[in-house]
Formats: structure tokens, C-alpha cells, sequence
């Protein structure tokens, strides 16, 4: 069985993926910012499966390199044969727009996500073996008046995700870009014109299930591949004038 890191593990969908994963008999490395919430699910997973799920500490909106976190990691708890990063921010879209919460949507969105990922891609590289799996947005696919900065993030996770598909796969790591549309989480929660959101349990289901399947992105639910490719197509005079 592997052992599997999913950081931002408290949320919706990396939390129905890490119990998705110990349902198969997995052992899970827990990672976020929020102990006390990691810890509740540590131990629900250990008490649902009967698998190991530790918890490390790890905080995207710090800048240093993850080389040494993860070379302390794997002393502690062996070799990691996954990572899922499901890390992210979205406030409100005033808020979004300004000083320092800008800063911290590309911080907690892009920048932070790549350095993480960035070390664990060197470790299988060397290793040739393992495999990453991103979570993204739909919203990274055009940028939209309503949330742009979050999508810029996004987008650029988008794009950073497949060069690094592209670069591992000569090593046969798969890596997995996950394009999830609106989903009931704590994020969405509250947001004006909502429609059709998914079960983040469904969605983490089929997270496990397209990274076992060899996918390279997913949509969830899979109908926002053709709303998206709507979006992306509408000519940029008419979608100026679309409040979206």
C-alpha cells in the first residue's frame, strides 16, 4: 500500500479523497495549517479503515523551499508515493481585489502550491515513481470580472501543472490536473448565483478514480468541459459586456 500526502487535507474534497484513498488501504500524511481540525480527521480515518493517518504541519503562505521539509518528512515516515495538493483561498471578490489579500490569493493559489510541488517533482524524478495530483478550477480557464485574480492563480496553476506532465512523463510520473466546477465546500459557501454544485464526497471519489485511471485532467462534474469550452469561445467584444 502507498503512503499518500494530501496537503490542505481539511478541506472538502481533499478530505473526501483521503478517505477515498483509505478505503483502499492507504496510509495517509494529513497536511495543513489548522492542527486541531487535522488531527479530528486523523482520527475518524483511523477509526473508519484501520490505516495510518499522521499529520505534519505545513503553511503555503511561507516562501521557503520544501526540499528539506521533504527530506524530513520521508526520515520521519518513509518514502511518499503520492501527493495530492488541494491548497487554496478565495474571499470574497471586493476583497480579492486589493493589497495584501491579492497577494495572498496568488501566494495560496499559485506560488505557494508550485514550491511544494516543485520539491516532491525533483523526488520522483530522481526516484521515477510517484505521482502528483493538483487541484485547479474551472475558473482558470477565462478570466472572468467576477473573481480574475483567483482565476489568474488558477490558470497559472493550470498551465504549471501541464509543463510538469509534460517534463515527468519521460520518467513515467503521472501528474493529474483536477478542473472542478462549483462544489459545496466552505469556500462557495454563501456565493451569489450558484448552480449546479456537486457533492465534494462524488468529487473526491472520482479525484482517487481519474488519478488510477492514468488521467491527465478532469473536469468535475464532467459537463463543465463543454460550459467551459462555451466560455472560453465567446468573442471577447460580447463577453466584455457579460456580468460573470
Amino acid at each position: 500500500m502507498a503512503l499518500i500526502l494530501v496537503v490542505g487535507a481539511t478541506s472538502a474534497m481533499a478530505r473526501a479523497s483521503a478517505m477515498a484513498w483509505a478505503q483502499q488501504g492507504h496510509s495517509l500524511l494529513l497536511a495543513g495549517r489548522d492542527g486541531e481540525e487535522l488531527q479530528r480527521l486523523a482520527r475518524d480515518i483511523g477509526v473508519r479503515f484501520r490505516v495510518q493517518a499522521r499529520v505534519v504541519a505545513v503553511d503555503l503562505d511561507e516562501t521557503e523551499a520544501r526540499e528539506d521539509w521533504f527530506d524530513e518528512l520521508e526520515f520521519r515516515h518513509g518514502t511518499i508515493d503520492g501527493l495530492l495538493c488541494a491548497a487554496g483561498w478565495m474571499p470574497d471578490s471586493e476583497t480579492m481585489r486589493h493589497g495584501e489579500p491579492a497577494l495572498q490569493v496568488l501566494q495560496r493559489n499559485l506560488t505557494g502550491p508550485v514550491a511544494l510541488i516543485n520539491a516532491y517533482a525533483d523526488l520522483c524524478e530522481r526516484r521515477r515513481s510517484g505521482f502528483i495530483v493538483g487541484i485547479s478550477s474551472v475558473a482558470g480557464d477565462r478570466g472572468r470580472q467576477s473573481n480574475y485574480l483567483y482565476g489568474a492563480a488558477k490558470g497559472g496553476f493550470t498551465i504549471y501543472l501541464a509543463g510538469l506532465r509534460n517534463r515527468l512523463d519521460k520518467v513515467g510520473v503521472p501528474v493529474l490536473t483536477v478542473k472542478p466546477g462549483f462544489v459545496d465546500t466552505r469556500m462557495t459557501f454563501g456565493l451569489p448565483g450558484l448552480f449546479l454544485v456537486a457533492d465534494p464526497a462524488w468529487v473526491g471519489e472520482r479525484i482517487v478514480a481519474a488519478q488510477a485511471a492514468g488521467r491527465n485532467e478532469v473536469y468535475l462534474p464532467g459537463f463543465w468541459r463543454l460550459i467551459m469550452l462555451i466560455i472560453r469561445h465567446v468573442p471577447e467584444f460580447l463577453f466584455k459586456r457579460l456580468s460573470l
